[in-house]
């Protein structure tokens, strides 16, 4: 039986790790950034397994993201069984120097997006026999760090909006899951903390890895929140 997956910022980095992951485990999927060459380097990457790739264009920002999203995965698939909400931006700025269109920015991208693409999934999530929703955290979103004042609070907006969730539609069998890596080596984390020796950062497949567990574990037990520090990180910190 076909397996459709949904999964935002699959552009670079961490996304398209995941994606190629899916393709490996056999997952078809509708593939989601706002760089059109980027998405189809992507899907050459993908579909060198033997599954279908879509890609759509689309930027978070927009209000009506999420509804054309669900759209587009439904008209090509029929179908829908995982979504993966990877999409994120961050800044590095004081809160003195933070103005009102970045909040707004990393907001809409980092929660307010997630929110409403889990809203418009569920109806069709309540009809796979496996549903399941992976949000892609932070170490930020249960810390804080100088200079980092909008992306925590997205962050933090992310992981209580996943915890709401999984209760919600608990009933409906979703299950939900919250990944929270500490620095991954991605242009992003490059930027954020340039401070940081890119030999201690956690590599993209680490959380491709983590995906594949949790789409194919079995068991009856259930995990809400995976946290992925750094091994140069302190223990329980």
């Amino acid at each position: 039986m076909e397996k459709v997956a949904l999964l935002t910022g699959a552009s670079k980095g961490i996304g398209k790790t995941i994606a190629i992951q899916l393709a490996r485990i056999g997952y078809d999927m509708l593939i989601v950034g706002r760089n059109r060459d980027q998405l189809l380097q992507t899907q050459s990457e993908v579909e060198k397994y033997p599954i279908k790739c879509s890609i759509l264009e689309a930027d978070l920002l927009t209000a009506d993201a999420p509804l054309l999203i669900i759209r587009e995965v439904i008209r090509v698939f029929g179908k829908l069984d995982v979504v993966i909400n990877n999409a994120g931006v961050a800044n590095a700025l004081p809160i003195k120097e933070t103005s009102v269109e970045i909040w707004d920015k990393i907001f809409s991208v980092n929660a307010r997006a997630p929110f409403f693409i889990c809203k418009e999934a569920i109806p069709y999530l309540k009809e796979s026999p496996k549903p399941i929703i992976i949000n892609i955290g932070s170490v930020v979103d249960f810390k804080g760090y100088v200079n980092q004042s909008v992306y925590a609070s997205s962050k933090h907006a992310l992981a209580g909006f996943t915890k709401v969730l999984a209760k919600e539609v608990q009933d409906d069998g979703i299950l939900v899951h919250l990944i929270s890596p500490g620095g991954v080596n991605t242009e992003m984390v490059r930027e954020m903390r340039p401070d940081i020796d890119t030999n201690n950062l956690i590599q993209p497949e680490e959380i491709a890895e983590l995906i594949e567990f949790l789409l194919t574990r079995k068991g009856k037990g259930t995990i809400d929140h995976l946290y992925i520090r750094r091994q140069s990180g302190l223990a329980f910190d």
